[in-house]
C-alpha cells in the first residue's frame, strides 16, 4: 500500500498547468457562446494584457497595489504572530483575543471601509488598515491554535530548566508552531489580497489593480475588465506559489525530504 501523502514537484506543476488550461478552456467556451461585448475571448484579452504590461501606467498601478499590500500584510503578520505567541504564555489574554477574533472575523473586511474613510479620509491608510485587519485574524488564530497543541512535556521540561517566558516563546513555542504559522501566513495572504482589491475598487483612491478594474467596468471596457481580472489572478498565484511556497519549503525543509 502506498504511503505517499503529497505529490512530487513535477506532478504538482503538472496539476497547476492542467488547472490553468481548464480555466482558460471554460472561459473560451463561454466567449464562443456570448457576444464579444459581454465576454471577450482569451486571445483578445492576452493581447490587451501584453500591451498593458509594457506601459509605465501599468507599472505604476502594480507598484501602488503591491506597496499597500506590503504594509498591510506585513503589519498583520507582525502583530498576528506576536499576539499569538504571547497568548501561549498568557492564557487569559489568549482566550480574550480568541473570543474577540471569533466575533470580529465574521464581519467582512470591506464593511470596515466606510468607517475608516470617515476616520482617516481618502488615502492609502484606510486601504492598508483594511488589509491588515483582514490578514490579522487567520495569522493570529493559526498561531494561537498551534500553541495549544504544544506537548506539555516540552513546556514542563523548559520550566524545570528555568526558562523565562521569553525563552519559552523563542525556544519552545516558536519552533513548535512553525508549520501552522506558515500555513496561517498563506491563508492571511489570501485574505489580504482580496481585501486589497475590494478596498481599491470601493475607495477609488490613487492607482491600483482594484481601481483599474473598477474603471474598466464603469466604462464598459470588457476586455479591460478581463485583462485586470487575469492580472490579479496571475499576480496572486505567483506571490503564493513562488514566494510563500518556496519560503515554506525552506523553513520546513524537513517535511519535504
Amino acid at each position: 500500500m502506498s504511503t505517499q501523502i503529497r505529490l512530487s514537484g513535477y506532478r504538482k506543476k503538472l496539476a497547476m498547468v492542467v488547472a490553468v488550461a481548464a480555466i482558460l478552456l471554460f472561459w473560451q467556451i463561454a466567449a464562443w457562446f456570448l457576444p464579444d461585448f459581454l465576454m471577450p475571448g482569451v486571445p483578445a484579452v492576452m493581447v490587451r494584457l501584453w500591451e498593458d504590461v509594457q506601459t509605465s501606467e501599468f507599472r505604476s498601478v502594480l507598484a501602488g497595489s503591491l506597496t499597500r499590500l506590503g504594509f498591510g500584510y506585513g503589519f498583520a503578520l507582525l502583530f498576528g504572530i506576536g499576539f499569538g505567541l504571547i497568548g501561549a504564555v498568557l492564557f487569559f489574554f489568549r482566550e480574550v483575543l480568541k473570543s474577540a477574533i471569533i466575533i470580529l472575523q465574521s464581519i467582512p473586511s470591506i464593511a470596515w471601509v466606510p468607517l475608516f474613510l470617515i476616520m482617516m479620509g481618502f488615502g492609502n491608510m484606510p486601504i492598508i488598515v483594511v488589509i491588515a485587519l483582514a490578514a490579522f485574524f487567520p495569522a493570529a488564530l493559526s498561531v494561537m491554535n498551534a500553541t495549544e497543541s504544544v506537548l506539555n512535556v516540552h513546556v514542563s521540561a523548559a520550566r524545570v530548566m528555568g526558562a523565562s517566558r521569553w525563552d519559552m516563546l523563542k525556544r519552545v513555542y516558536l519552533p513548535a508552531v512553525m508549520p501552522e504559522l506558515i500555513t496561517g501566513a498563506q491563508l492571511a495572504f489570501g485574505n489580504a489580497w482580496r481585501a486589497l482589491i475590494s478596498a481599491e475598487m470601493l475607495i477609488g483612491f490613487g492607482q491600483g489593480l482594484g481601481r483599474s478594474l473598477a474603471y474598466a467596468g464603469e466604462t464598459a471596457d470588457m476586455i479591460g475588465v478581463m485583462a485586470n481580472i487575469l492580472t490579479i489572478a496571475i499576480l496572486a498565484t505567483l506571490i503564493d506559489q513562488v514566494i510563500l511556497e518556496n519560503l515554506k519549503r525552506r523553513l520546513l525543509r524537513y517535511q519535504y525530504v
